[in-house]
C-alpha cells in the first residue's frame, strides 16, 4: 500500500492526487526492477518490497504540482529518483556492514557482498534506461548527481585529509550523498511538470537544503530511537567507526580547552572495539546523554528553517504549505 506519508499533507484533494500517483510510481518500480534472471529478479526486488518512506518520489511528485503534475514524464522522473535511491542502498550497506535495511535483512546479508553490489549497479543501469527515456538534459542531470553521490561516498570513505575542517567535511560528504539526489528529485519533478526555471531553481535549493537537514536529523535518530523509525540497527555507524555529526562535535570538543575527562573517556570508548552488544548499547546511551547530541539537533534545525526561506518565492497555497510542513516535520522526528 502508497502512502503519501513521507510529506504531511493538510490539502485533501492534494493527498488524493499524490497518492493516486505515488501508486502508478510504485507499479513502475516494480516492473523496472524485475528481471529474467531468478536471482537478479530477487535481488533486484528486495529492498523494494521492503517498502520505505518514498521520500524522493514523493518530492518530485510534489513539486511537480507546481505546474503540470498529471504529465507521464513526472511519474518516470519520480521512479529514476527512488532507484537511483535503492541503487545506492545496496551499496551503502556493503560499506557499512549494515545487517538491516527497513527493518529486513540487508541484501549483502542474504547474497553476499558481490550480489549486493552488483544488484545495485543493475538498477542505477535501469534507472539510467528510464532516465534516457526523458532526454539529453534529464540524463546530465542524472549523471550530475550520480557524480555527487560518488563523490560523497569516496569522502566519506577516505575522511577528511591534513589541514581540513572534519565538521565541514562531513557536512559537504551529506550534501554530495543524501542532498544531492533530494535535490535532483525536486529539480525532476518541477522541470517535467513545465514549471518556469525560477521555480525549478527554487525548489532544488529547497533540496539541497533539507537533504542535509534530513541526515543530521538521522544522526539524532540514529542515537535516540530503537531502530523503529530508521529500520537500521541502532549503533551500527558507531560500531564501524562511520562518523556522524555528534561523534565529530565530540572529537572537535575534545581536541578544545574546555573538554572533560568524561569526554575523552568516552571518545576513548568510540574508538575502541564495539564489537560487543553490551559495550556498543553503553556507549550509545552515555553519546545519547551527551550534547553533541542536541547540537547536532540544533544545526538540523538551523537548516530546515533556512531550507524553508528559499521557499518565499513560490505562489502561497497548498504545495508550498507542505514543503513547508516537511521540514517542520523533519525537524520534530530529530526531538
Amino acid at each position: 500500500m502508497t502512502s503519501t506519508a513521507a510529506i504531511p499533507l493538510a490539502d485533501h484533494a492534494l493527498s488524493e492526487r499524490l497518492t493516486a500517483r505515488l501508486s502508478l510510481v510504485e507499479e513502475a518500480l516494480r516492473d523496472a526492477v524485475a528481471h529474467a534472471d531468478a536471482l537478479a529478479d530477487d535481488a533486484s526486488r528486495h529492498l523494494v518490497n521492503a517498502g520505505g518512506k518514498r521520500l524522493r518520489p514523493m518530492l518530485a511528485l510534489l513539486v511537480a504540482e507546481l505546474g503540470d503534475g498529471a504529465r507521464r514524464e513526472v511519474i518516470d522522473a519520480a521512479v529514476v529518483v527512488e532507484l537511483t535511491h535503492l541503487a545506492t542502498l545496496y551499496h551503502d550497506d556493503v560499506m557499512d556492514s549494515a545487517p538491516l535495511r527497513r527493518g529486513a535483512p540487508s541484501a549483502h546479508e542474504v547474497w553476499g557482498n558481490s550480489v549486493a553490489i552488483l544488484t545495485g549497479d543493475l538498477l542505477f543501469a535501469r534507472a539510467s534506461t528510464t532516465v534516457a527515456g526523458l532526454g539529453p538534459e534529464a540524463v546530465r542531470i542524472q549523471a550530475r548527481t550520480f557524480e555527487r553521490l560518488c563523490l560523497g561516498q569516496l569522502h566519506e570513505t577516505v575522511g577528511p585529509q591534513p589541514g581540513d575542517d572534519a565538521v565541514e567535511h562531513y557536512l559537504q560528504v551529506l550534501a554530495d550523498k543524501t542532498a544531492s539526489l533530494i535535490a535532483t528529485s525536486a529539480r525532476l519533478g518541477a522541470m517535467f511538470a513545465g514549471c518556469p526555471p525560477r521555480t525549478v531553481d527554487v525548489v532544488t535549493a529547497f533540496g539541497e537544503r533539507i537533504g542535509v537537514a534530513f541526515q543530521l536529523a538521522d544522526d539524532v535518530i540514529d542515537l535516540t530511537s530503537d531502530g523503529s523509525l530508521t529500520g537500521k540497527t541502532t549503533g551500527t555507524d558507531l560500531r564501524e567507526h562511520v562518523p556522524t555529526m555528534p561523534t565529530l562535535l565530540l572529537r572537535a570538543r575534545c581536541a578544545g580547552p574546555d573538554a572533560t575527562p568524561a569526554d575523552h573517556a568516552l571518545l576513548a570508548r568510540l574508538d575502541g572495539d564495539l564489537s560487543s552488544d553490551a559495550d556498543l548499547a553503553d556507549v550509545v546511551a552515555e553519546l545519547r546523554a551527551h550534547v553533541v547530541v542536541e547540537q547536532t539537533r540544533a544545526r538540523a534545525v538551523d537548516l530546515a528553517r533556512t531550507a524553508v526561506a528559499e521557499l518565499a518565492p513560490l505562489p502561497d497555497g497548498p504545495v508550498k504549505d507542505a514543503l513547508v510542513s516537511f521540514a517542520d516535520a523533519l525537524v520534530d522526528r530529530a526531538t
